[in-house]
């Protein structure tokens, strides 16, 4: 019998804190799905300035208490923010909506502590818009031994199902996603047994090095398009000593913005910094990749999603460290039909989809959860 389609709206807003995706699609949960509006909406400065700056502020689990009060005005503030982004973009869609898959801005992650902070009140949120809204995706993955991320695999599956179907791409496939954070998904196969066939980790630093490179010595949030690196010339002193200085001991553990710093670029020339940055980042993706391609000497393609996918300087330094992988290529989702600066806005309304159903959105294999678990928190407030 054909499973029940919701309609759920999917609200994204990552570590590069620049701006609201939003993304309004069609779901059984399941193996359905079609996309039906994508938007972005930019933070105005003097928000994304807040969110900076008490994001560089909370370093510890103690700091959550000593900046309470300023956290609770800057998440009434997010939240009113995408209740009306909300109501531009149904001006667009009128037809009814189920559900509401808010992320919220991470603002504090240490799954060791037990907390994943993000802000944005579901409840309020609710209010305003008068819709159901899932929130908290995070939270119960962690309190179940898992890492709370990256959420994103279970929907990489069907989109690789989807993939597949119309341009036979052999599995395994993969997807690289780049966002402040760098992620890497591995579909073995497809088929029911889920926990088996999804592996996932969080990769290294996507585009949060850079960013904060480019905040710090510029007037610019990013380097658009790798300009400012091509610009600049790589220093192979500092790349080598950050390289031999620098290991992600285990791709067990998830990431934050924190855990990378751009101190060692420091003298550097605006471009030339740049430049070396993200050559280091491009190394520490490359090492992800083939971390995830382990032995395997079959051709295997790995889809780029994200907003570091644009930057050209920094997928041609990826590929030039793994010349000698000949096995893996490279390749843009957005060359299968699909938006790669929407994935994980559609992912969190299908993750919302499945949290309704009670459907576990995170696995052994992705997490490091103990079992498939179920995650975020529905609440209907009006």
């Amino acid at each position: 019998m054909k499973k029940k389609l919701y309609t759920a709206i999917g609200l994204m807003s990552g570590t590069s804190m620049d701006g609201i995706d939003l993304s309004i699609i069609s779901s059984d949960g399941h193996h359905e799905f079609s996309n039906i509006l994508d938007d972005y909406y930019e933070y105005d400065k003097n928000l994304q300035d807040q969110l900076v700056r008490l994001r560089d502020l909370v370093l510890t689990k103690d700091d959550i208490l000593q900046y309470s009060d300023k956290l609770r005005e800057l998440e009434r503030n997010l939240t009113l923010f995408h209740a009306d982004v909300i109501k531009q973009s149904l001006k667009k869609y009128n037809d009814p909506i189920d559900l509401i898959g808010f992320h919220g801005q991470t603002i504090f992650h240490n799954p060791e502590k037990k907390i994943s902070k993000q802000l944005g009140d579901g409840s309020l949120l609710s209010q305003l818009v008068k819709k159901k809204v899932i929130y908290d995706f995070r939270q119960e993955d962690i309190e179940n031994q898992g890492q709370g991320a990256p959420l994103t695999p279970i929907f990489h599956n069907l989109l690789s199902k989807k993939i597949n179907e119309k341009h036979q791409i052999n599995y395994p496939i993969c997807f690289v996603n780049i966002g402040g954070i760098s992620n890497i998904t591995k579909i073995v196969k497809i088929d029911e047994k889920l926990e088996e066939n999804i592996e996932a980790f969080d990769a290294g630093p996507g585009n949060c090095m850079i960013d904060s490179w480019v905040r710090k010595n510029s007037r610019n949030n990013f380097d658009e398009n790798g300009s400012i690196a091509k610009s600049g010339n790589v220093n192979q002193l500092i790349l080598n000593q950050i390289i031999d200085n620098f290991k992600i001991l285990s791709f067990k553990k998830s990431l934050d913005i924190k855990d990378f710093d751009v101190s060692f670029a420091r003298g550097l020339s605006l471009e030339d910094g740049s430049a070396t940055i993200t050559d280091f980042t491009a190394y520490l993706i490359a090492q992800g990749i083939e971390y995830s391609n382990g032995k395997n000497q079959k051709p295997i393609k790995y889809l780029l999603c994200g907003g570091g996918r644009k930057n050209s300087f920094l997928i041609e330094s990826i590929k030039h460290y793994l010349l000698s992988k000949s096995n893996i290529s490279l390749d843009l989702i957005d060359n299968y039909n699909f938006n790669g600066d929407y994935i994980e806005s559609q992912a969190f309304g299908y993750l919302a989809i499945r949290s309704y159903l009670n459907l576990p959105i995170s696995f052994p294999k992705t997490t490091g959860c103990m079992a498939p678990t179920l995650g975020g928190k529905l609440v209907k407030n009006f």
